[in-house]
């Protein structure tokens, strides 16, 4: 809730903050599932795909590219813009900060990482595009992105390997890094000003990217 505060008091926009089914008790395609849902209920009342963006940390940073997958399959339009905060986009666990920064996030390990994608695969492969986005999937025809991440984070390859997938699909992206942050370090307003700063980048982003700010609404996971 405190990111989905600061972007809407930094953007002035309606936010809709989905509380999805999670795992264990309902794994994977559940959360995508719901996403997809709520974003066809936005549509069905009128909202507007072009002033709608999708927005979400960590898992939630995960679904905003996932429930985009599953709009685009399903006929749906695409929303704006897509923004995520140090979103977990791998479900490989394959990128090479897993080890090169091992030592120094303060959040995760690997063997904690590896028993909640357990958790929330339940079975499945991994090695999927819903569940392994930035490796697998196809991003034609995604909206603009931007995607932040900090250097100390195991997730951190889950962005950049993000970025150049999109990059390729020709999506227009913005990879933004700062130094010595950790996870999700945009929660830290008014501790880090790191976390202040990148608010306001995402939040221009965001402004650049609705066509009728007054009629905007953000989808946050």
């Amino acid at each position: 809730m405190s990111l989905t505060g600061n972007l809407v008091t930094r953007t002035g926009f309606r936010a809709f903050s989905l509380d999805y089914r999670l795992a264990p008790e309902h794994p994977f395609p559940a959360a995508i599932e719901d996403g997809l849902s709520a974003y066809r209920a936005l549509l069905d009342s009128g909202e507007d795909p072009s002033a709608t963006v999708f927005a979400g940390d960590s898992a939630g940073g995960g679904l905003t590219v996932t429930t985009c997958l599953a709009a685009r399959d399903a006929g749906l339009p695409m929303p704006a813009a897509i923004v995520a905060f140090s979103p977990g986009f791998d479900g490989t666990r394959t990128g090479e900060s897993m080890d090169t920064k091992a030592s120094i996030d303060p959040f995760f390990t690997r063997e904690g990482l590896e028993h909640t994608g357990a958790m929330y695969r339940a079975g499945q492969d991994p090695h999927q595009p819903m569940l392994s986005p930035a490796t697998l999937a196809d991003l034609t025809g995604f909206p603009p992105m931007l995607l932040q991440a900090g250097t100390n984070e195991m997730l951190l390859d889950d962005s950049t390997r993000m970025a150049t997938r999109a990059r390729d699909a020709g999506v227009d992206v913005i990879l933004d890094i700062t130094a010595d942050v950790p996870h999700v370090f945009q929660a830290f307003t008014g501790v880090l000003d790191e976390a202040d700063e990148a608010l306001d980048r995402a939040a221009l982003f965001l402004s650049q990217h609705i066509r009728t700010r007054d009629t905007a609404r953000t989808s946050a996971g």
